[in-house]
């Protein structure tokens, strides 16, 4: 009996991936403001202040933004920063056109099992992962997303 309930346990908290639902960002603890999500296609990237492939993401992200946003693309990116200085300072320096959060008390990382910074997670209209992104490899990352995400804007809205 003790077996099954840790295999239960270990699948409960196994790390996100591409056909799991993502984890509510409505529940999690963030600094900032949500932007609205639903039956969008939603860009969720996690970073931190420290992670050098994350300031080259910013850029890319903000070209996705200006080119998908008025079609339905929403970006989120949320920080893994616990120190508020270091998340305001990297916010400050970038000025990303999209919302930027920190995960305050680090639920939504430990929830999604993030596996290194920075990871991007892609979701259908539906809030289901479709596509994941372990790191950021400059023009290969953000062309996958390119395709991923016009592939994702032309599926058809979720009937509720």
């Amino acid at each position: 009996m003790a077996v099954v309930f840790g295999l239960l346990a270990a699948a409960a908290s196994a790390q996100v991936k591409s056909g799991d639902p993502f984890p509510s960002l409505a529940t999690a603890d963030f600094d900032g403001i949500l932007p609205a999500t639903t039956g969008r296609v939603v860009l969720v990237d996690f970073w931190a202040s420290w992670c050098a492939p994350c300031q080259d993401s910013f850029p890319a992200y903000a070209r996705l933004q200006e080119a998908y946003a008025a079609r339905g693309l929403v970006i989120l990116a949320v920080s893994v920063d616990q120190a508020v200085p270091a998340f305001a300072a990297f916010v400050r320096k970038l000025h990303p056109p999209f919302p930027t959060v920190r995960d305050r008390g680090q639920k939504l990382v430990r929830e999604v099992q993030v596996p290194t910074m920075p990871s991007s997670y892609l979701l259908g209209r539906d809030g289901t992962v479709r596509f994941m992104h372990a790191g950021f490899y400059r023009e290969r990352t953000e062309g996958e997303l390119r395709q991923e995400i016009e592939s994702l804007l032309r599926e058809e809205t979720p009937h509720s």
